[in-house]
């Protein structure tokens, strides 16, 4: 079973999201070839208060798909190198994003952006086939206690707020990866 998600399913709180997005697969065309990779490892960033979050200044032009509605890209660049792939949530004005941190076989947020050749002209974009790249249930089910929560990872400056559970990786990726 291959569904690609639709912008319902991204329409939602970010923790809600957050959970049901491992295990779904991030799927890249390139060149007419499909690369997917199961989505181990993602952290949330939610709302104004969020020191941690973009948002929390306010809307800038840097970060306004994340006040978009939910199941559209947020791409941003770090360190002059490397793009963060972003998937946005919930609704619209209320800013909300979810990082995509790790792929059962790709760690790092870097990493993905530049295997998959991932880039600003994604960014503000609708998370579909259209786009190149988008994101499918392949029917595999992920059982709760195999999510594992910790704090975000390089946010130290975010007082209190780096200290919240809003990561969640995926424990025993390579069994899960045997049932697709």
């Amino acid at each position: 079973m291959r569904k690609v998600l639709q912008q319902d399913f991204f329409c939602k709180d970010a923790f809600f999201v957050a959970e049901r997005l491992l295990g779904k697969f991030l799927v890249r065309k390139i060149n007419g070839k499909e690369l997917a990779y199961m989505i181990s490892e993602i952290e949330v960033y939610h709302g104004f208060e969020d020191k941690a979050s973009h948002a929390s200044k306010g809307k800038t032009k840097r970060n306004e798909p994340m006040f978009r509605k939910g199941g559209v890209f947020y791409i941003y660049l770090i360190y002059g190198m490397y793009y963060m792939l972003n998937i946005v949530t919930d609704r619209n004005e209320f800013p909300s994003a979810i990082l995509i941190r790790g792929l059962c076989t790709i760690s790092g947020p870097g990493r993905i952006t530049k295997y998959l050749k991932i880039d600003k002209s994604f960014n503000g974009k609708s998370i579909s086939k259209d786009t190149g790249l988008w994101i499918e249930d392949r029917g595999i089910k992920i059982k709760k206690d195999d999510i594992e929560k910790t704090k975000r990872v390089g946010i130290d400056y975010a007082e209190d707020w780096a200290e919240k559970p809003y990561r969640f990786l995926l424990k025993n990726c390579d069994d899960y990866l045997k049932k697709s």
